[in-house]
């Protein structure tokens, strides 16, 4: 089964000073910094998924690229541009979360071939519009007005799109995106995805549904889907049932949970094989606006704030080398979460971080060049870099699953 890994221009710079939290005065951000793939021993994905409105930007805002990158792209193509090695796929699509809120989708079919087309995408999804909503039991007629027009705009353009892929005898691999909000509607568009030609097709709008739903449906499409039928998941991960979504057909999906979950959770940042840690959060005076506004307010000493936050760095650091105890690294924690005022003490969750200090023995290439570094939660560069360690952690996992003797049919 195949990981896709969406864009959303995620690097780090190699040169990052960590001792004086610094860039060099010499970067430049496209050419110096680094994709995961580039700094990892091995791609931690089988593709990667780009998604027009990142890059051209939609109705709900501009995309994430400036007009050089933008330009680059266009000019260079997405393998060159990405510098991706060879055996790495990638597959455009619009990016219909960004138009949720249109009645109608905002970009053309016409416009979606193009941008595929313009940068040498291998496959690319028709354009469709998200149903976010989910009725077990409601039918093709009996849902919501607007989902039911959802849908049908969606099974419209997939066939104009279609149509368009075979009319202009384009290389690039048609993907149908598939819409529904139940069992029954997600199988009707797989079942007519199918009659107009379609052999690898896309589910939307799932993201929001809890896992045995998800597999319900799945269940629905076994019961239609043809054998060479293809399924990709768009933006669900969820590792303990990827045996299962093999078995009902799913061949490949795509997700950032395991690379946000590196600086957007409040668990779950560092991830290992068999457990999961909380990051230590060290945050930056400079750069937290909280610890800011107390510090204009009063409240907080700049100068004890920005002492304790070196003495933190200091033991945390001395902790690694094991010139640090454990007890004393803690207090150092706990001392400045007083100054921070953080709404809620992490320290137990610290010290179980901590003493098992799962990056000792983490065989990914930044685990071990920047040690208990990528275990801190404090600016970008480390973050990124943990998140960049969580799907090298997730590549393991389904590698993992292909071994395993229960189970011969996965594929890697």
């Amino acid at each position: 089964m195949k990981f896709y890994f969406p864009d959303s221009q995620d690097l780090v710079s190699p040169t990052y000073d960590f001792e004086r939290d610094e860039y060099s005065p010499f970067r430049v951000r496209q050419r110096d910094d680094l994709y995961a793939h580039e700094v990892l021993e091995s791609p931690p994905y089988d593709g990667i998924l780009v998604s027009k409105a990142i890059v051209d930007g939609s109705v709900s805002g501009a995309g994430k690229y400036s007009a050089p990158q933008r330009a680059r792209l266009y000019r260079l193509g997405v393998r060159k541009f990405f510098r991706l090695p060879l055996g790495i796929e990638t597959l455009g699509d619009n990016g219909a979360f960004n138009y949720i809120d249109e009645r109608v989708p905002p970009v053309t079919v016409e416009e979606a071939l193009d941008f595929y087309h313009e940068c040498g995408f291998d496959a690319g999804v028709s354009v469709d519009h998200v149903i976010f909503g989910y009725e077990p039991d409601a039918g093709l007629d009996s849902a919501n007005p607007e989902w039911i027009e959802r849908r049908l705009i969606t099974l419209r353009l997939a066939a104009a799109f279609l149509e368009a892929v075979e009319g202009n005898r384009s290389k690039i691999q048609p993907v149908g995106a598939a819409q529904g909000w139940s069992p029954e509607s997600y199988a009707d568009s797989v079942r007519q995805l199918q009659l107009m030609g379609y052999r690898r097709i896309a589910l939307g709008g799932m993201v929001p549904l809890k896992t045995p739903d998800i597999i319900s449906c799945l269940e629905a499409i076994t019961e239609i889907r043809s054998p060479g039928t293809q399924l990709h998941l768009l933006g669900i991960t969820r590792i303990e049932s990827m045996e299962e979504f093999d078995r009902l057909g799913v061949t490949s999906f795509d997700s950032t949970s395991a690379f946000r979950q590196s600086f957007m959770d409040d668990r779950r940042n560092y991830h290992a094989a068999d457990d999961d840690y909380l990051a230590v959060r060290v945050p930056q005076v400079e750069g937290n606006s909280t610890l800011k506004r107390n510090i204009l307010g009063g409240v907080v000493s700049q100068a004890d704030a920005i002492k304790a936050e070196r003495e933190c760095l200091r033991r945390l650091r001395g902790y690694d080398a094991g010139a640090c105890t454990l007890d004393s690294t803690l207090d150092a924690l706990g001392q400045y979460e007083a100054i921070t005022k953080s709404k809620k003490s992490y320290l137990e969750a610290y010290r179980k971080t901590l003493s098992d200090a799962p990056w000792r023995a983490c065989g990914c290439a930044l685990c071990k060049k920047h040690g208990i570094e990528i275990a801190i939660f404090r600016g970008t560069e480390r973050n990124k870099r943990r998140g960049f360690h969580n799907l090298s952690v997730l590549s393991k996992k389904m590698k993992n699953l292909t071994l395993n003797p229960r189970n011969g049919s996965l594929r890697g």
